[in-house]
């Protein structure tokens, strides 16, 4: 069983449909309960990383979140939900996120660049990794945000260019991440989702 958590932000049902359609049996829950008892769990997100953190508190969530990775259960955030992971966010001030990876949460700065960063991006494999299976690097996903992950090197799984190269896909041991909506990835997005599903 895969939960995908409900926290009141997200684009939840083209997550789910997407995750069903590679084979998933797909539980929706915003239940403490159901996450500490899944199989995989998937944090999606769009929208703002201190609305974010707040839906994961007032539904208790964050603590299990914490329990299902420090058991090693796999654990994919998406977008917003890859933010989560990381220590810490200035998006609209400074706030905590779940500590789960190291490196802070930044926003794209530059006269030159249109934020927030929508539309088609190249990702750059830095490693192989199951996650990866069957892509090449330099193949495009689908972006839609204005804040991007400053992660370790060691953590990193594959860098977009948008005035600045970025951490896109992470993973530190049951712990992967997708800056991009692989929902929305078409091919690309569909083959990260079943790997996740088959192959983490």
């Amino acid at each position: 069983m895969l939960a995908l958590v409900d926290y009141g932000i997200g684009n939840l049902r083209s997550v789910e449909k997407a995750l069903g359609a590679v084979g998933a049996e797909v539980r929706l829950t915003s239940d403490p309960e159901v996450v500490l008892n899944a199989e995989k769990v998937v944090l999606p997100g769009v929208g703002a990383f201190r609305d974010g953190m707040i839906g994961l508190q007032e539904r208790k969530l964050l603590e299990p979140i914490r329990t299902v990775v420090r058991r090693g259960t796999p654990f994919l955030g998406i977008c917003v939900g890859m933010q989560l992971l990381f220590d810490e966010s200035e998006e609209h001030g400074t706030h905590q996120g779940l500590g789960l990876l190291k490196g802070k949460v930044r926003r794209f700065d530059g006269a030159a660049l249109i934020v927030p960063h929508t539309g088609w991006n190249r990702i750059l494999i830095s490693k192989e990794h199951p996650l990866l299976a069957g892509l090449e690097t330099g193949s495009y996903a689908y972006f839609n945000h204005s804040y991007y992950c400053d992660a370790l090197p060691e953590d990193t799984l594959a860098y977009t260019e948008y005035g600045v190269q970025y951490s896109s896909m992470v993973q530190k041991g049951s712990i992967y991440g997708a800056q991009f909506h692989p929902e929305k990835s078409q091919r690309v997005g569909i083959a990260i989702l079943r790997n996740f599903v088959e192959r983490c």
